[in-house]
């Protein structure tokens, strides 16, 4: 696979230390183990509160992370076991086995200065996290962009009385729809607000039927065509 380049427009950045770079990078010779790293990183820093932690199964759990450590899962569970295994033993992650539900429970933290005080605690009998807090909802997957972003990109710059606008439309309508309407705007070379928001209207009075509105009229697209933002 090919990466394409980054997207046009702003692009969101992630916080990595820079011990990563002049210490920990030229250390790791193993694939798997950079990827790993990286992703204790890139993951970590989306979740909040002070004590941050993963389990093997949040990593297993993110099918587009595993699908870069191997083509089968049984082979990508058996790499992912390596690669942490040798984040261990690089010191590059710490772990903990706590007792929840009955079940002893491996967490894995980075070696951070909050990690390495947590490990501590848990070590003292001082903390153990709850049965709620074990499962983190975050994903290895393609941001998208918001609405300001397609439009800026697709159609114009905002003006103050069509930011608004915007934003009442990412609230009433789902992420993809406006994402797909933006789509059949530019194809049709109808780039104006109203245009797309007739489409989102449309299917939230008609339902969601992309294939109608790709075949939409001359008379209608000549219509909107004629019309300003």
């Amino acid at each position: 696979m090919k990466f394409d380049g980054l997207p046009e427009g702003k692009s969101h950045f992630d916080r990595v230390p820079t011990a990563f770079f002049t210490e920990l990078m030229p250390q790791i010779d193993h694939l798997g183990e950079l990827k790993v790293t990286l992703y204790f990183l890139w993951r970590l820093d989306r979740m909040e509160g002070d004590l941050r932690y993963l389990l093997e199964d949040d990593l297993i759990a993110d099918n587009h992370f595993m699908s870069g450590l191997a083509s089968s899962m049984q082979e990508a569970k058996k790499n992912l076991s390596e690669a942490l295994s040798r984040c261990l033993q690089r010191g590059t992650l710490l772990k903990a086995n706590v007792l929840v539900c009955d079940q002893q429970v491996a967490l894995y933290f980075f070696n951070s200065p909050k990690g390495r005080e947590t490990i501590k605690a848990i070590e003292k009998g001082m903390w153990r996290p709850s049965d709620e807090a074990l499962r983190v909802p975050i994903e290895l997957i393609p941001e998208r962009l918001n609405i300001y972003q397609l439009y800026e990109e697709n159609i114009s710059p905002i003006t103050p009385l069509l930011a608004e606008a915007l934003a009442d439309a990412e609230r009433d309508y789902p992420a993809n729809w406006i994402e797909e309407a933006f789509r059949i705007a530019v194809e049709k070379n109808v780039r104006n607000w109203r245009y797309i928001e007739a489409i989102l209207r449309r299917w939230q009075e008609r339902g969601y039927d992309v294939r109608e509105d790709r075949r939409d009229t001359e008379k209608t697209r000549q219509k909107y065509t004629n019309w300003e933002d």
